[in-house]
C-alpha cells in the first residue's frame, strides 16, 4: 500500500503520481469511490495491476451536476479560473455559475480574459466589467504569444480551468507547461464554437511557481448544473447578496415574493443585478428538483 496524487482522470481510469515520484496508472476499487484529480490516495500495488482503495479527506470537490449525473473536475482547489475569449459566443450564464460554484467550495474565482490581442478583445472586456464591480478579478492575457500576466495569479495555488471550447484553455497549459502535449482546439469560424478537444481532467504541477503549485485542465463545458447545491447556503454564494441576509422579514425568506424582503429591496435599489437574483431562484429550482443531490 502507498499513497499518491490523481494526476489525471478518464472515468474509472486513472493517472496517480506516488509520493516517490513514479506516475502509475490506476483502476478504482469498487464503485462506490468519489475519485477527481487533485485526491491524496491510497493505492494497492500489484502484479495483476494498481487500484485506488480509498479517498484521503479532501478539503473541497469542485463538480457539475443534473438531477441524474455528476462531473468531478477537481478536488482540494484553492481557485477556479474562467477562461474566456472574444472569438467564441461567450455565455455568461456559465460564468456566473462557475463564479457561484467557486464562492461554495470557498475557492478564489477569477476570469481570464484570453487572446487580448484580438480586434474584438475591447468588446469582451466591457462584457465583463460587472464581474470586477463584484471584486473578481479579471487578467487579460494572449496564451498563444505570451501567459506571463497569469502567472502571479497562479503561484501558490491549486488551480482548475474552467471554460467552453474554444477559449484557449490547453493553449494556456501548452505555455505554462512545456511538454505538456495537451490538444488545442480548433474554433469553428462558421459555427462560432469551438470542438471539444480535451476529454479528461489533467493535473500538472507547476514547481517555478511554488512547490506546492499546480492546475487542473478540465473539459470544455456548455452546461454547468448545480443540482448539489445546498440550498440554504445558496445566497451566501452571492457576494453582493451577503450584506442584506438575515435582514428579510422572514428567517426563511427565499427572496422571491414575500414581503419585505432585504434582497429584493436592493434588486428595486439597483444595488443587485436582476439577472442574479434570477440565478439564484434557477439554481434553487434545480438543487430541489427531484433526484438531486442537495
Amino acid at each position: 500500500m502507498t499513497r499518491g496524487l490523481v494526476v489525471a482522470a478518464y472515468r474509472r481510469h486513472y493517472d496517480v503520481e506516488l509520493d516517490g515520484g513514479a506516475v502509475v496508472a490506476c483502476m478504482q476499487k469498487g464503485r462506490s469511490l468519489r475519485i477527481a484529480v487533485g485526491d491524496r490516495v491510497q493505492v494497492a500495488r500489484a502484479r495483476e495491476g494498481d487500484v485506488i482503495t480509498g479517498v484521503e479527506p479532501r478539503a473541497n470537490l469542485v463538480f457539475r451536476s443534473d438531477a441524474f449525473k455528476e462531473k468531478l473536475l477537481a478536488a482540494n482547489v484553492t481557485q477556479v479560473a474562467a477562461v474566456v475569449a472574444p472569438d467564441v459566443g461567450l455565455d455568461e450564464e456559465l460564468i456566473n455559475r462557475w463564479m457561484v460554484a467557486a464562492e461554495a467550495a470557498q475557492c478564489r474565482f477569477v476570469v481570464l480574459a484570453n487572446k487580448a490581442d484580438l480586434p474584438s478583445f475591447a468588446a469582451l472586456r466591457t462584457r465583463l466589467a460587472p464581474y470586477e464591480a463584484l471584486g473578481y478579478a479579471v487578467v487579460p492575457l494572449s496564451a498563444r504569444r505570451d501567459p506571463a500576466a497569469v502567472r502571479p495569479w497562479l503561484a501558490g495555488q491549486h488551480t482548475v480551468l474552467v471554460g467552453q471550447s474554444g477559449m484557449g484553455k490547453s493553449t494556456l497549459i501548452n505555455a505554462l507547461v512545456p511538454g505538456a502535449a495537451a490538444r488545442t482546439t480548433v474554433v469553428s469560424e462558421a459555427l462560432k464554437a469551438g470542438r471539444h478537444t480535451t476529454t479528461s481532467s489533467t493535473l500538472y504541477a507547476l514547481p517555478d511557481l511554488g512547490g506546492d503549485t499546480w492546475i487542473v485542465d478540465s473539459p470544455g463545458m456548455k452546461v454547468f448544473g448545480l443540482a448539489h447545491a445546498d440550498v440554504d447556503g445558496l445566497a451566501h454564494a452571492f457576494v453582493e447578496m451577503r450584506p442584506y441576509l438575515g435582514h428579510c422579514r422572514f428567517r426563511d425568506c427565499r427572496h422571491d415574493a414575500e414581503p419585505d424582503c432585504a434582497v429584493t429591496a436592493a434588486v428595486a435599489a439597483g444595488r443587485i443585478a436582476p439577472h442574479r437574483l434570477a440565478l439564484l431562484h434557477a439554481l434553487t429550482r434545480e438543487a430541489k428538483a427531484p433526484g438531486s443531490r442537495s
